[in-house]
């Protein structure tokens, strides 16, 4: 372990061995227990390995966790608002005992860390989501992530970093906390404020960031975060680009721009106390801190989980004990009487203000809608639009649930065929049964094999949607917190994701059993079967809902056309088409409404 001196106060620690210790270590290491980092495990590591997360030495032990969680301390007091634990499968838990070592590895099997285990113990997330994210509601990415995605076990100890994660990509851009204050010295930037961001930046961003910078009288550091942050947010490649572009509108030698490998949690004041200390190890000495930071937006009432300047009234609350000066910001508006941007706070009576919500811009993105000049710049929006091209040349995925012998597969198949027939895109059809026999033929049907199956499906519908394809998938995907998870895998492609909950009847389900399934599920000879010893839980809002009691495969196929071309993504119905829609029952889907959950039969 390195220490270092920051040039602000406090100490930086460093956790890697030196190479020829390293080395050794990594030749141990190949015969300890392995486990392989997600995504967000392998962002925590970089940054606990490197000191953006000093003072801690590795995943936090459970009385480290416990007062973190019920205080946002740590058992010795020092003032942390995150946990930042490793969770692990209880199987490979059951396979572990204090004392040990286990090798921490990336996705390409490359030895990163070795964790001495201190602590193994079993948390109770809904504590956790209560008390860190203020609500244990699954629309808040970091509890969806907790309940959906996480292991059940925890494992905290110390880490010994071996190699520091690889990245192919802004190599130039990725700097250490140490290589940042040494930068810092070299340039004699003494007086320093970050600009946290997940977000291409615009017009009222950088307005806001030179007024920050002059406030402070202060050098700016643009600090983007480039690991996970919230399901649908513009990819970090294509941000990263927009930033250089952003460099560009500063006065030379006035600001600088670096990438932090952070996974967010989106977690409001909390994260935004997290975020200032952070910044602190890399160097700053200021922290912009603006309207509703890293807010994940509505809850599943449709509210905004936190206030809009809760997290400025948290810092604040800390300002002595953090060490870093906070710059509270309001939100800036365009005045379009005055042609400047101003905070919301300035604005006068008789203004004429305007202003795109981030919702709004990506809305107008997908869609190909203009983008103002007082909104963003021309190099900005030029380099999103290969990001998001035309919505017909979109993919997207459409994805059937419902019962065995509800109709999945015939409509699936007649909505691949009028797809075809409209061409534009290459078109995939994952049938349940052949996905079954072709990439899952090892599963059983056990809870766990059947969500591993639809997420295997869930995955290379991504893949085809990130590429411009559709995607037709139509597995009987009992579970909601399955198909929900397969939603964001496709989403977080760049596509859409169009539910269709096929809800005929299970009696007309039963009648229409040409294997005798049900007849054998009734009779106990097979097991886990659902709808009968096994629950199968109603999607609460699909975009359609269709009962093949009321109408045909192909009339049903047609209003998922019609969906689809409401939504842009494929071009106009003629007439005749749309005619035998029109003509379609009243009881099912009508045209017009394209809204989540609003096409109903």
């Amino acid at each position: 372990m390195t220490e270092l001196i920051p040039p602000h106060g406090g100490t930086l620690k460093e956790l890697y061995l030196p190479a020829s210790e390293a080395r050794a270590e990594t030749r141990r290491a190949a015969e300890y227990p392995s486990w392989d980092l997600s995504q967000r495990q392998l962002c925590d590591v970089e940054l606990l390995l490197n000191g953006g997360f000093s003072p801690l030495e590795g995943f936090m032990g459970q009385a480290d966790y416990d007062r973190v969680v019920e205080e946002m301390r740590l058992a010795d007091g020092t003032l942390w608002p995150m946990p930042i634990t490793l969770d692990v499968s209880e199987a490979f838990a059951a396979s572990l005992v204090p004392g040990q070592r286990i090798a921490l590895r990336d996705p390409e099997g490359v030895i990163i860390a070795v964790l001495d285990v201190a602590d193994i113990w079993v948390p109770d997330k809904h504590r956790e989501a209560e008390l860190v994210f203020g609500a244990d509601d699954v629309a808040h990415p970091a509890v969806a992530y907790l309940h959906q995605t996480a292991g059940s076990v925890y494992v905290g100890g110390r880490l010994t970093g071996l190699t520091p994660p690889t990245h192919y990509d802004f190599q130039h851009l990725r700097q250490t906390p140490a290589e940042l204050r040494a930068w810092f010295r070299q340039q004699g930037w003494h007086r320093v404020v970050a600009f946290q961001t997940r977000n291409p930046m615009h017009r009222a961003h950088v307005e806001l960031t030179v007024r920050a910078a002059r406030q402070a009288e202060a050098k700016l550091l643009i600090n983007p975060s480039v690991g996970m942050t919230k399901p649908g947010d513009v990819d970090h490649y294509s941000r990263v680009r927009c930033y250089e572009h952003v460099l560009q509108k500063y006065p030379a030698q006035t600001a600088a721009l670096s990438l932090l490998p952070l996974a967010m949690r989106m977690g409001g004041p909390r994260e935004a106390l997290w975020h200032a200390i952070i910044r602190k190890n890399y160097g700053c000495t200021h922290f912009i801190i603006g309207r509703d930071h890293a807010g994940p937006g509505k809850n599943s009432a449709g509210e905004d989980f936190y206030g809009p300047y809760d997290a400025q009234r948290l810092v604040e609350r800390y300002r002595e004990e953090i060490d870093i000066q906070v710059i509270p910001f309001q939100q800036m508006v365009y005045v379009a009487n005055r042609d400047a941007y101003v905070p919301e706070d300035e604005v006068e009576e008789g203004d004429e203000v305007l202003n795109i919500s981030g919702t709004e811009f990506r809305r107008r993105m997908r869609e190909g809608a203009e983008i103002p000049e007082w909104f963003g710049y021309r190099e900005v929006v030029e380099e999103l639009r290969k990001t998001f091209p035309p919505r017909h040349r979109q993919g997207f995925t459409v994805f059937f649930t419902g019962l065995s012998g509800s109709g999945k597969s015939t409509i699936a198949n007649a909505l691949m065929v009028k797809l075809l027939e409209i061409g534009g895109r290459q078109v995939t059809l994952l049938d349940g049964d052949l996905v079954r026999k072709h990439l899952s033929s090892e599963l059983g049907f056990s809870k766990e094999h059947r969500d591993l199956n639809i997420l295997r499906i869930g995955f290379v519908a991504s893949e085809i949607t990130r590429n411009g394809g559709a995607a037709i998938c139509c597995p009987i995907a009992p579970y909601a917190a399955t198909r929900q998870q397969v939603r964001r895998m496709v989403e977080e492609a760049g596509g859409s994701f169009i539910e269709v909950h096929v809800a005929t009847p299970l009696e007309e389900c039963e009648r229409r059993d040409r294997k005798g399934l049900y007849a054998k599920a009734r009779a106990g000879l097979l097991k886990n079967f659902t709808g009968i010893d096994d629950p199968y839980e109603v999607p609460e809002n699909p975009e359609l809902r269709i009962d093949t009691t009321e109408c045909s495969p192909d009339e049903a196929a047609q209003r998922i056309i019609l969906e689809l071309e409401a939504r842009g993504l494929i071009s106009r119905l003629s007439s005749a088409e749309a005619r035998i829609v029109a003509d379609a029952p009243s009881s099912t889907a009508q045209p017009g409404n394209v809204g989540r959950g609003a096409m109903t039969a």
